[in-house]
């Protein structure tokens, strides 16, 4: 799978005063701090991920 579609997220809010499933939802995109980004496979796990913490993550770039 060389040739797997990526999606990248930057964190753009803080985690303090979120539930404690949207703080893991960060930890699971491999975010925890404001301005950090992440380069992950685009499935729809992921986008699922980021659809629960929209407010807290911005998207970056998208495709190959």
């Amino acid at each position: 799978m060389a040739d797997a579609k990526k999606i990248t997220v930057r964190q753009i809010g803080s985690p303090i005063r979120r539930r404690n499933d949207q703080r893991a939802t960060l930890v699971g995109l491999g975010l925890n701090r404001i301005g950090r980004v992440s380069v992950l496979d685009d499935n729809a796990a992921v986008r699922g991920m980021i659809a629960k913490v929209h407010h807290l993550v911005e998207v970056v770039g998208e495709g190959a």
